[in-house]
């Protein structure tokens, strides 16, 4: 009787792999590999939604920076000319893919808007994916006085030459892209990096 302990074990090896992150679907595990190889890397960016209440935003200047990427979450800060507030974190769950945002104080404190976000409702697309405002982000909202935002989706998209950051609901579009082929120099750590 022959011993096969060598194509056993390597078809266990394959199975592990595969359920590593058994929550995400292959267009997720694809984009999270996609924001992945970024990593390091800062882009320069510009508002392309024409709604009139982002009027003059991004003015000064925009830039994302692919700042830190683990197996499990990436964070970007997002800078606003020099407002260094806000950081987009994706990280794997058990059923996909989660988007927060971490938005601070100059002094590193939480903004009392934050950590927002959600989680995908589907596998959505290699290139991109969208975040319905989760039970938190909702309950946020309306203690925050701003019903209108229960409603959001956010998304994120990454093609070979492009990032872009979107939120919709009705009646608001906003959406920033990115050009991924020139990257630029990496800028100042975002509040309350530590």
């Amino acid at each position: 009787m022959k011993h096969h302990s060598a194509p056993l074990a390597f078809g266990l090896l394959i199975l592990l792999q595969a359920c590593a992150h058994v929550g995400a679907s292959p267009p997720q595990d694809a984009f999270f590999q996609s924001l992945r190889r970024l990593c390091g890397q800062a882009f320069a960016g510009e508002r392309v939604s024409d709604d009139p209440v982002d009027a003059g935003f991004g003015a000064d200047g925009l830039v994302m920076h692919v700042r830190t990427c683990s197996d499990d979450e990436i964070r970007i800060p997002f800078h606003v000319g020099g407002d260094r507030s806000r950081t987009w974190v994706i990280t794997r769950t058990d059923n996909g893919l989660r988007l927060k945002h971490d938005h601070r104080h100059g002094d590193g404190s939480s903004d009392i808007l934050t950590q927002y976000g959600g989680d995908t409702a589907g596998p959505g697309r290699a290139v991109r994916q969208e975040f319905p405002a989760d039970d938190y982000s909702q309950g946020l909202f309306l203690r925050e006085g701003i019903p209108a935002s229960v409603t959001n989706v956010w998304a994120v998209e990454v093609t070979g030459d492009m990032f872009a950051y979107e939120l919709a609901r009705p009646g608001r579009f906003f959406r920033v892209e990115f050009d991924l082929t020139r990257p630029v120099a990496t800028p100042p750590d975002p509040w309350g990096a530590g």
